[in-house]
């Protein structure tokens, strides 16, 4: 038992360790990409050199990370960690503080039930390579999330400002909104799969991945997904062109975990997109004891199947996460009429649509 908890526990910091550093990785991706797309240089001003003589083999092995602009990340962070932790007067300062601590909390506690690779045996013991081994974890992950609308609410609720606070019911209705048309969306592959387990969904996409078996409810949960996240096209929240967002009072480094937020839960919807609807830890033509083609099989040893697994895993996250940032940087934010309009008008009836579909070819496939 207390082999099997010290396990689970290594897991979870081995695989939040991960999230937050490719959380923090992408505030440098956002700047490059977006360079990239428009032509231009990019973030490459913050350099770390030394300046004795014996210490210039090392400034030339930080070059290229000074040339690629690495070093931002850790600027930005270091600059929010020293910055005035400022609460406006007539501001809740015990919600004013713990309003961004929801939101990573809730954010991140949500990966928990995300399964990031196959079972592992060591010893003669079977290690799920998942922090949370549940039957509902569907369930549990959208409960994080919806969880974390009260983070947003009080951010604006709590500072004292009206701007603020009309960012915040901007926020909430947004994400409950599409929050919706998420969770209906996805009782397709619930559906199709007869289980609320995670790991069980990516284990019966061995042969068919989610996509092909629910095209329409991938384009939806995308689209929804963005939307959660609160960004371009979706930023309605924080539109500075329109209103202020909800984190205008915020300063330091509670700004920070607000901003974190966004960026960790852009890599959970990456990550339940590939759960979902992209096999998961799931690689074309390999089977438990290596790959299996129709020409011949080239066997693999367990460790080697295990760790394939969890790098299909984590290339397919980044692909996604490359892919929102490309669409980050490509289409123009909505009004807010759009955005209500397409939500509750278009995406919503369709995700019922898709529903009805799938459970009248389930129950005939029954028969």
């Amino acid at each position: 038992m207390i082999i099997a908890i010290i396990i689970k526990l290594i897991l979870a910091a081995v695989f939040l360790g991960v999230v937050l550093n490719l959380a923090g990785i992408l505030t440098w991706v956002e700047r490059k990409q977006s360079a990239v797309m428009q032509d231009r240089i990019g973030a490459n001003r913050a350099w770390i050199e030394f300046k004795p003589w014996w210490l210039q083999p090392v400034n030339w092995l930080l070059r290229p990370l000074n040339v690629l602009g690495l070093f931002h990340a850790l600027a930005d962070a270091v600059k929010m960690f020293v910055k005035e932790d400022f609460v406006p007067k007539g501001a809740d300062k015990f919600l004013h503080t713990l309003a961004p601590m929801i939101s990573v909390i809730f954010a991140l506690l949500a990966f928990a039930a995300i399964p990031f690779g196959n079972t592992l045996h060591i010893g003669g013991r079977a290690v799920n390579l998942q922090i949370a081994d549940m039957n509902a974890g569907l369930l549990f992950v959208f409960a994080m999330m919806s969880l974390g609308v009260y983070g947003v609410i009080l951010g604006g609720f709590s500072s004292n400002n009206k701007y603020a606070y009309l960012g915040g019911m901007r926020a909430a209705s947004q994400m409950l909104s599409y929050e919706i048309t998420m969770g209906i969306s996805i009782m397709g592959i619930v559906l199709c799969y007869g289980t609320l387990n995670p790991q069980e969904i990516v284990r019966h996409q061995s042969y068919l991945w989610g996509f092909a078996v629910q095209p329409l409810a991938f384009l939806l949960f995308m689209t929804t997904a963005l939307a959660e996240t609160k960004r371009v096209p979706f930023d309605l929240p924080e539109g500075e062109s329109e209103i202020i967002g909800y984190f205008l009072e915020y300063s330091g480094m509670k700004f920070g975990m607000f901003f974190l937020t966004d960026l960790v839960e852009t890599v959970l919807v990456a990550c339940l997109m590939t759960t979902f609807f992209f096999g998961g830890w799931q690689v074309p033509f390999l089977s438990p004891d290596g790959f299996r083609f129709s020409r011949g099989f080239y066997p693999l040893s367990h460790g080697i199947v295990i760790a394939l697994g969890v790098i299909a895993f984590l290339s397919k996250v980044v692909f996604f996460n490359w892919l929102f940032m490309a669409i980050r940087w490509t289409l123009p934010r909505f009004r807010y009429d759009q955005l209500m309009h397409l939500g509750w008008k278009i995406l919503f009836p369709l995700s019922l649509v898709n529903v009805l579909i799938t459970s009248i070819i389930v129950v005939m496939r029954s028969h």
